[in-house]
């Protein structure tokens, strides 16, 4: 049988009897054939614990502890599916989330009870798991082996939210065998060895976690090492006390690491590698350069339905080259039609942004399997018999391609896809807004930056003061949701339809003759935007290469 067709329970049941070390937490070290064991203890915990003909779906809402990867392995010999559950999520969106994935039990600790709080979970059965109940009910499973079962590739194992266009995150499915074949193919591309150590600082709620830290080290026989929440000052200490060799980022993670104080012995650590999206250019440069550590930068659809592969003489500012099988292409999404290819000026900057970019669809076949539940999104992910990613690209002669953003009113601010309209859900609750709207603009590092437009109700003058404590004081309004900025509008711009022109929004961005008010990183109050900060914020875009993506302005 060819590792396509493989699970992951095969996987987990290889490293029974591996008294290798397995998995590094804080200092402490347990060997594969423990993490297999505690894994086996918990699927026959599960199997008691999912009622008869429910669907097989455990939450897991955890920091990165030893119980995320037992419970995906614990998952996988049980034929059951996680559902990471986002922890920045709030309230009834976070009630949602659980529910919509239909969980009978949800693993969680004490640090995230008080997110569950008042809400209305029928029929979800809360295991915490630094509690001596739950010790407790492990001892009963202790001895349990992971059994052979009739685990099949196709069996659900993943269900992982990514946010689109419109509405509520939706559950992207990702088989075992999908899974399986994702590791090994990047062990394959890493030469990743049943020495290395992986060091999962990511959060594993995340695919990037999962898919790209645990899923090869797992393929190879490798160990892993976590850590309960990303800390640029406690990794370096982490790598060099693990011994890892290999780590995956998201976006703003490398900016935090290099705004660390530098030291003479930076680039005494054992890493080889890091794997990621979003550092841009300059920072990998400077991140090589301080590190002694090589970053490939890498995209792959959060569904699975289009990946790129960085190969040798990828220029600078591009991903690279579609992956083996995938026919991708940069589209407009209104003509069909393939986009020009990118004209670059001699200083490297982007030309014909206006034509150029265009949204990255696979036109092959593509391993996409789907949302939880969501026929509609579905059927638009794979409208016209192409995938669409719903990400924004341009491509140059050569047919390296190189993000852009993301399409319609998708946002990604750091690493965390949000949809603006649920955005504009929650203000449109401030009682000092006659009207709102919220779109993307790129953030000058790596993703977006919220920002929302505002028109005041008459004869009320928008308060900034006011406006940040209504934020505040919003219990759905997510970590990564609130406006860094804000314009203040007499009205707001519509369409010919009567629609709120948002791409006029968003070509302005925060380069217009209405007032502009800004809440830098750090800083708790919002204050105007002056001709001072854009300065700085333009020189930080030119600084890695993104003023490119920064739409052209005729303000005065």
């Amino acid at each position: 049988m060819g590792f396509m067709r493989r699970t992951v329970a095969e996987l987990v049941r290889e490293r029974w009897g591996d008294h290798r070390p397995g998995l590094w937490f804080e200092g402490r070290t347990l060997s594969h054939h423990q993490v297999t064991a505690g894994a086996a203890a918990r699927a026959a915990l599960l199997a008691d614990l999912l009622p008869t003909g429910a669907e097989p779906h455990v939450g897991v809402l955890l920091d990165n502890t030893p119980e995320y990867p037992m419970w995906l392995s614990a998952a996988a010999l049980a034929g059951a599916a996680v559902a990471g559950i986002n922890p920045t999520r709030r309230g009834p969106e976070l009630a949602r989330d659980i529910l919509h994935t239909e969980c009978r039990v949800l693993v969680t600790e004490h640090i995230h009870l008080p997110l569950l709080a008042g809400l209305e979970l029928p029929g979800v059965r809360v295991l915490v798991t630094d509690t001596e109940e739950y010790a407790d009910l492990l001892t009963a499973y202790e001895g349990a082996r992971p059994e052979a079962g009739s685990v099949s590739p196709d069996d659900r194992l993943l269900l992982y939210f990514t946010s689109g266009s419109t509405g509520a995150p939706k559950a992207a499915i990702c088989t075992q065998g999908r899974l399986a074949a994702a590791g090994r193919s990047l062990v394959d591309h890493f030469g990743v060895r049943p020495q290395d150590t992986h060091y999962i600082c990511m959060p594993m709620f995340h695919g990037n976690a999962v898919i790209a830290d645990w899923a090869p080290a797992l393929a190879a026989g490798a160990r892993i090492a976590l850590r309960r929440r990303f800390s640029a000052s406690g990794f370096l200490p982490d790598v060099r006390a693990c011994g890892a060799t290999y780590f995956t980022y998201v976006g703003r993670a490398v900016q935090y690491l290099l705004a660390t104080p530098a030291r003479p012995d930076d680039r005494d650590n054992p890493l080889r590698t890091g794997f990621g999206t979003e550092a841009g250019a300059v920072d990998a440069a400077a991140f090589e350069q301080r590190f002694g550590v090589r970053l490939v930068e890498g995209y792959g659809s959060s569904e699975g339905g289009a990946a790129i592969q960085r190969t040798p003489g990828t220029p600078a500012g591009a991903i690279g080259r579609p992956a083996p099988g995938d026919d991708l292409a940069v589209v407009d999404p209104q003509t069909r039609t393939e986009c020009p290819a990118a004209v670059f000026g001699p200083d490297g900057l982007l030309l014909n942004g206006s034509a150029a970019i265009g949204e990255l669809v696979n036109r092959g076949a593509n391993p996409f399997e789907g949302y939880w539940r969501n026929p509609a999104a579905d059927l638009a992910r794979r409208r016209d018999g192409w995938y669409w990613t719903g990400d924004l690209f341009y491509r140059d002669r050569a047919g390296f391609l190189y993000f852009a953003g993301r399409a319609d009113d998708r946002l990604r601010v750091d690493s965390e896809n949000l949809a603006a309209a649920m955005i504009e859900n929650i203000l449109a609750r401030y009682r000092g807004a006659a009207a709102v709207a919220v779109y993307a603009v790129p953030d000058p590092v790596a993703g977006d930056q919220v920002m929302a437009t505002l028109a005041p109700r008459e004869g009320v003058p928008f308060d900034p003061r006011a406006f940040a404590a209504f934020l505040a004081g919003q219990p759905d309004l997510g970590t990564k949701m609130a406006p860094r900025f804000v314009r203040i509008v007499e009205r707001m711009p519509v369409t010919a339809t009567n629609k709120i022109h948002r791409a006029a929004l968003r070509r302005a961005g925060f380069r217009c003759d209405e007032p502009v008010w800004w809440r830098p990183a750090g800083e708790p109050d919002y204050r105007r935007f002056g001709p001072a900060d854009e300065r700085g914020l333009l020189a930080e875009y030119r600084a890695r290469g993104r003023e490119g993506l920064l739409p052209a302005t005729t303000r005065g």
